[in-house]
Formats: C-alpha cells, structure tokens, sequence
C-alpha cells in the first residue's frame, strides 16, 4: 500500500515539473525545450538521491576555506552581521511603537479632563521632548536599515527604507488629531 501512495505522489510530482518545464520551454526555448525532452526521454529517472531529502548543513556557495569557522560560529550562537543587523531593527521598531503608545496614553490621561495651564505647558514640553526623541529613533532606524540593505548578500531579502519626513509628519498628524479628538470630547 505505501508503495502505491508514493508511486501516485511521485507521478503527481513529476506531472507538475513537465508542467513547469513546459512553461520553462515556452520562455526559454533553447534550454527549456531541451529539459523537457530529456525528462520525456525519462533521462531524470531514477537519479541518485531521488526522493531523499536534501542535506542543506553545508552550503555549496560557502568558501572551503570558511565552512569550519562559520560552523564553529553557528553552533556558538552567532549569526552574520546582516542577520544580527536585521533582529537589531526589528527590536528597534517593536521599542519605538511602545513609545508611540505610550505617549497615545500619556496624551489620553493629560486630556481626560479640562487641563489647566499648567499641565498645558508641561505637556507641550513632552511633547517637543517627545517628537524630538521620536526623530532620533527614527534616523537610528534609517541609518541601520541601510546598513542592512549594504550587508545584505541577496537583494530581495533587503528591507523597505522609509522617508524621515513623511514618518515624522504621519507621527504629529496622528498626535495632533488624537489631541483634537480628545479636546472635542469637553
């Protein structure tokens, strides 16, 4: 019984790679005429290590000369630069949104009564303080996002910069309304 289910997955397999051989033939009609033929003549029946899974401890493109120091750094917990770079970023806007909400909170309790003068210029200073420090974080973000994308090996892992100024504006428009919002609720 086993051998007939994996008899019906391996023809389901190998109808899906003549379909996208096809397709391959289609864009590529040298090269991809040339694959299809060959797998209708059965020439990759019956390939060495076929329906085995793939070792993928070592990496064919990896420099010999640095297989052992990079193993010796992966069992030991450490990781390139651009990954370490990439959870740095990641920790850092996870750090920055809390501060975001924080400051929504802060702004809540400032405006959940009438506030007199007084509580008026503190929060203004806050608030300066605030989108000062939120500009700081943000050209922090920047500056390491590009970083990424420079260390980066393979481009379509790189990440999406960001325009300082259109994120500084989106922050203080969204303060201001939610401001505005509360002031309304008197």
């Amino acid at each position: 019984m086993w051998n007939v289910t994996d008899k019906k997955s391996n023809v389901i397999i190998k109808e899906d790679i003549m379909i996208e051989a096809r397709s391959l033939a289609q864009r590529y009609d040298l090269v991809g005429g040339m694959f299809v033929k060959a797998m209708e003549r059965g020439e990759f029946d019956n390939l060495e290590g076929a329906g085995k899974p793939l070792n993928l401890e070592e990496n064919p493109y990896e420099p010999a000369d640095l297989r052992m120091v990079h193993k010796i750094l992966k069992d030991n917990g450490f990781a390139p630069y651009w990954i370490e770079l990439g959870k740095e970023i990641d920790a850092l806007k996870a750090k920055f949104s809390k501060e975001v909400d924080f400051f929504s909170k802060y702004i809540r309790m400032v405006y959940s009564e009438q506030p007199n003068s007084r509580a008026i210029r503190d929060f203004e200073k806050r608030e300066k303080n605030f989108f000062r420090q939120s500009r700081k974080r943000l050209v922090e973000i920047s500056k390491k996002v590009l970083d990424y994308n420079l260390q980066c090996p393979v481009s379509n892992l790189s990440r999406r910069n960001f325009d300082l100024d259109d994120e500084m504006n989106k922050l203080i428009k969204n303060t201001e309304k939610l401001i505005e919002d509360l002031k309304g609720s008197f």
